[in-house]
């Protein structure tokens, strides 16, 4: 263009202007876009906070539902409740529970309470209006039925019982044995006794050795008397039973020790009255339950009583009471041991001969035994003494000989029995209020024996009156 004269003007843009009105161009459209972006995070943010503020409200609602459902929840579940039986359920929120008085009712669950826990045969609180089932007791809430920590077992080892050396060895091979030496009897063969009968006279040391083995073995230890089980209403006895050993069960290894089993399993016989087919009852679900656990369980059944003649004998017979002790009166041997084993801790005078009272021929049992050597303590007490003379077991041997006669007024093997004043009686009353004499020592050695056991509080022998062993009222008098 330039040769034909024609003069052109060249405004073609740089690289540099291009990418600069590029940018300029991308800047703007990017602030719209932020600009959009944020107005619209701007929307969100302000629809969030509406939605937390309605939240905040409705927490705030329901906390005070809670609140309010809580006071109510304890307002029904507020003393005095009534204790029932859960038996069935019907659907999740109702079933049938059998009260203290013997009616079932038809009843409401609360709805927060664990239907888990609601088994049959368990222990529930009852509304005292409306009967609903407000609350499910422990399986432990029956006072009657106790489990031992260790610090609750005694504190009696086997070297605070004097003699038995026969009836300790045999109660620890059927029952401390196989709960801490089981692979014994797997190794022999052999299947280790289920259940242990003590049987003798009261007194003998039953109770005492039941301790000694309590404190021995690491197993629960659950103690129950046996006319504990016998409940007003029908079908209570059976239930203790049934708690009694499921509570072992749960606790195995454990020892179940029955004390005055007689209550309840003595012989059967075609009851008349609804206590005595209670009585039977309780006795069908204790055999049932001694059947209901294997050879090898870690649960030890240990029974005692005064009068194994009269317990049935389905419950004697071998796998139930498998192993049976007799604690029979002590013969002179063990006499001597328990007067050891008694006196040990004693602070005895060099005079006092224990072989003396050994050797006299009087049936002592060691509860008897037990008696005169703390007697004599108390003598020693009284006088002002830190020992123990012989003649304070000579004024205790008195008095144990005086509650003897007053028991049995025939009875006289006896080394107290010395020769009274002519006019020194002793008249004895009982229910035909007709009297007997017999004579009794020195009325000083009377008036201070009487003193020792705190029943003499002055020195006339007038109008005493002195009940013991439930035997009839004595009348002392001078004649």
């Amino acid at each position: 263009m330039d040769e034909l004269g024609i003069q052109v003007e060249h405004n073609e843009p740089t690289f540099e202007s291009v990418v600069s009105e590029k940018s300029a161009l991308i800047h703007e459209l990017q602030e719209d876009d932020l600009y959009i972006k944020y107005k619209k995070l701007a929307r969100h943010l302000e629809m969030l906070e509406i939605q937390e503020s309605y939240i905040k409200d409705e927490q705030a609602n329901l906390k005070r539902e809670l609140i309010r459902a809580q006071e109510e929840v304890k307002r029904i579940q507020s003393v005095p409740l009534v204790i029932g039986q859960f038996l069935e359920p019907i659907d999740q929120h109702t079933g049938i529970v059998g009260s203290t008085t013997g009616s079932n009712y038809v009843v409401r669950i609360l709805s927060t309470l664990d239907r888990e826990l609601l088994k049959p045969s368990s222990s529930v609180a009852l509304h005292r209006h409306s009967n609903a089932l407000v609350d499910i007791l422990p399986p432990e809430a029956d006072s009657s039925i106790a489990m031992l920590g260790k610090e609750e077992k005694p504190d009696v080892s086997y070297q605070d019982v004097g003699g038995m050396d026969t009836q300790k060895q045999e109660i620890r091979e059927a029952v401390e044995l196989p709960l801490t030496h089981s692979d014994l009897y797997k190794k022999i063969g052999i299947d280790p006794p289920r259940g242990v009968l003590l049987y003798g006279p009261p007194g003998t040391g039953k109770t005492m050795l039941v301790k000694a083995v309590a404190h021995h073995t690491t197993a629960s230890f659950i103690r129950v008397v046996g006319s504990e089980f016998v409940q007003k209403y029908l079908g209570e006895g059976p239930r203790m039973v049934r708690d009694v050993f499921r509570l072992a069960r749960e606790n195995s290894p454990a020892i179940i020790f029955i004390d005055e089993i007689d209550a309840i399993a003595t012989k059967r016989f075609d009851a008349q009255t609804g206590a005595d087919r209670e009585v039977q009852r309780i006795l069908l679900e204790l055999l049932n339950q001694m059947d209901g656990f294997d050879q090898g369980s870690t649960v030890k059944v240990i029974m005692a009583t005064n009068r194994a003649d009269t317990l049935d004998p389905a419950l004697l017979r071998p796998g139930r009471l498998d192993r049976k002790i007799e604690f029979p009166l002590p013969s002179r041997r063990e006499k001597r041991l328990i007067f050891q084993t008694v006196t040990g801790k004693m602070n005895l005078g060099p005079d006092v001969d224990l072989e003396d009272y050994v050797s006299r021929p009087d049936r002592l049992s060691s509860a008897e035994i037990a008696s005169i050597v703390q007697a004599a303590g108390l003598q020693a007490v009284r006088k002002n003494r830190y020992v123990i003379l012989p003649v304070d077991f000579e004024e205790a041997w008195k008095v144990r000989c005086l509650v003897v006669l007053a028991i049995n007024p025939n009875y006289k093997n006896s080394t107290c029995l010395l020769s009274p004043p002519p006019q020194q009686t002793v008249k004895r009353s009982d229910e035909t209020h007709e009297f007997c004499e017999f004579p009794i020592a020195s009325t000083a050695s009377f008036a201070v024996a009487f003193h020792a056991h705190g029943l003499l509080h002055h020195r006339s022998l007038v109008g005493l009156c002195y009940s013991a062993y439930s035997c009839p009222s004595l009348t002392f008098a001078q004649s």
